[in-house]
């Protein structure tokens, strides 16, 4: 090994490298086992790869670990990861733990595990050491407790009973990562800890990562949160996917959130909610970027940059007669923003319009509005009600959820690709779409990579 002592959180985030150099994955979390008397056994790391699938990594195959890199011998086995009794991980149950000192000078909450490598022949790894925070001595709420190193032969936990164990340090481990990374680590958490570290999550962090889950786990994580708490996070989420959430609510609750709700986020939600989820009104997202036919390609340029702007979003502009929110005055059409881009920032977006995308109106199928993005190229299609007024626009990501088989966030093995198209052509076999044959080309074997 190329490093004798290492830190775990640090290595969270670490990207994984075969011998050629070829990215094999991430690491999120070490795996430890107890032992008697001596401190814990690190058996290995959960590594997730590409497909957002966790897989097991015995140290054994670990070759070198620095400079934020790991590299293996090449071997991983990739089927998906599924902890054994006796098994803890150290971020994920660990990080945040209470432990008391042996020599009676108290308590301490633990921040961060060092692991490392023991024998002569350092062909193994073990916890040597904690870092540490003891209790604040001072009533200032910016104080902070001593930190210290602890052996650990020096400490023992302590459980108390109904006490949860602090998510903090989890949440900081892994504030980097983005929404759909995060909803994929707390999935792979025992059920209390996922409620746990959920509940510790800011409502505008908790939102996005709602929006990156399955119905069954976004319904168990709503029902631990107060009907205020609940109704703030889904302010924060997109009004598709709030509707979406309640709708699979009881329906005494859901009323309860939509009446706690911010006006106006309620009024979209409800809005959504008086579709069928087939149809495009049931998918739309209802706040696409609208605008006159005198803006400017400055003007949407400018509109498109905005950080909080979903990408699909952001690939094409609505045009419409004011009002400009929907539903809107009459819908004139969409400009794509690479056809602004060819253009002088002055140029009017009136003029600019794609003249052969028709709008489709909210009771459309599903399946002819993912017919109509797979025929035309498209990420998104304006949805438009009877008076042709704008309502709102289907986007790439909302028929992909649509398609999907409802566990695919929770399951997203490559092996599934079978289940995935089957489940997909289910869905479409009204639509008169013709998916090509199962020729699916997977891999046979005993699952080693």
């Amino acid at each position: 090994m190329s490093a004798n002592r290492v830190f775990v959180a640090r290595l969270a985030g670490c990207t994984v490298f075969d011998p050629a150099g070829d990215r094999v994955g991430k690491v999120r979390d070490v795996l430890v086992v107890y032992r008697k008397s001596d401190p814990p056994r690190v058996v290995g790391l959960i590594v997730e790869i590409p497909g957002r699938r966790r897989v097991f990594m015995e140290i054994g195959r670990v070759s070198s670990i620095g400079s934020g890199q790991i590299i293996t011998d090449g071997l991983i086995n990739v089927r998906r990861f599924e902890q054994r009794g006796g098994e803890v991980r150290v971020i994920a149950e660990m990080l945040g733990r209470k432990v008391s000192f042996i020599d009676g000078s108290g308590e301490a909450t633990v921040e961060d595990v060092a692991i490392e490598e023991q024998g002569q022949d350092q062909s193994e790894w073990a916890i040597s050491q904690l870092f540490v925070r003891r209790p604040k001595t001072s009533p200032s709420p910016f104080a902070k407790g001593a930190t210290a190193f602890a052996n650990w032969s020096d400490v023992r936990e302590t459980v108390t009973a109904g006490e949860a164990q602090s998510a903090e340090h989890l949440i900081a481990t892994y504030s980097e990562l983005n929404p759909a990374d995060l909803a994929s680590t707390l999935l792979d958490l025992p059920t209390e800890r996922m409620f746990e570290v959920a509940g510790e999550l800011p409502d505008d962090r908790l939102a996005d990562v709602l929006e990156e889950m399955p119905e069954v786990e976004q319904i168990g994580i709503l029902a631990t949160l107060g009907d205020a708490r609940a109704a703030d996070v889904l302010d924060h989420m997109q009004p598709d996917d709030a509707a979406d959430l309640i709708a699979q609510l009881p329906e005494e609750r859901g009323e309860t959130l939509l009446e706690l709700m911010e006006p106006e986020e309620a009024e979209d939600v409800r809005f959504l909610l008086s579709y069928a989820p087939d149809t495009a009104g049931g998918l739309m997202t209802p706040e696409p970027i609208i605008v006159s036919a005198d803006a400017t390609v400055a003007e949407g340029l400018a509109l498109i940059r905005r950080h909080d702007l979903a990408p699909a979003l952001g690939a094409a502009i609505c045009v419409t007669l004011p009002p400009f929110e929907p539903p809107t005055g009459r819908f004139l059409g969409m400009v794509h923003f690479q056809r602004m881009l060819r253009y002088p920032p002055h140029e009017r977006l009136g003029t600019l319009l794609d003249q052969g995308l028709e709008p489709v109106t909210a009771d459309t199928s599903a399946a002819e509005v993912s017919r109509i993005l797979a025929s035309y190229d498209l990420v998104s299609v304006p949805v438009v009600d009877e008076h042709h007024r704008l309502v709102g626009v289907v986007t790439i990501d909302d028929v992909l959820d649509y398609l999907l088989p409802a566990d695919w966030r929770s399951h997203p093995d490559d092996n599934d690709d079978v289940a995935v198209r089957a489940a997909a052509r289910a869905k479409l076999e009204t639509g008169s779409i013709l998916l090509p044959s199962d020729t699916t080309g997977r891999r046979t074997g005993n699952g080693t990579s």
